[in-house]
């Protein structure tokens, strides 16, 4: 549990510098459709730290449950593959990435899934 809340604290300050970075020191530099690119890694990136967050916090009140766990797991994932196969592309033009990039999504995707199961799971408990 320490280690998925470190890894959203540490996630949500990396986008933040990232997000700089991009703004000062990438724009102009990066033709436009590379620099979406590159500001799409860090909204996605931002808003799933968020959602580990969202889920330590949950565990905390609720006890572990195991779509929860999962969920943070697949936030992750998806944050790492997403996120970070935007950011190699913006940077490096490797084209080989593209095929990462949905797989990441579709980890973003299993972990709002599991999040509402876990949601459900653990209100049903709590009320």
């Amino acid at each position: 549990m320490k280690a998925l809340f470190l890894f959203a604290a540490l996630s949500g300050m990396t986008s933040v510098i990232l997000g700089a970075f991009g703004a000062h020191g990438l724009r102009g530099r990066l033709e436009e459709r590379l620099m979406n690119a590159f500001e799409t890694g860090v909204t996605y990136q931002m808003s799933h730290s968020l959602a580990i967050l969202l889920v330590c916090v949950l565990i905390q009140l609720w006890g572990r449950n195991w779509a929860l766990q999962y969920a943070g797991l697949a936030f992750t994932v998806g944050i790492l593959m997403f996120s970070g196969s935007l950011y190699l592309l913006a940077l490096t033009g490797m084209k080989w990435l593209g095929p990462v990039t949905p797989l990441g999504g579709v980890f973003f995707i299993v972990g709002w899934g599991l999040l509402a199961w876990g949601v459900w799971q653990g209100a049903g408990n709590a009320a």
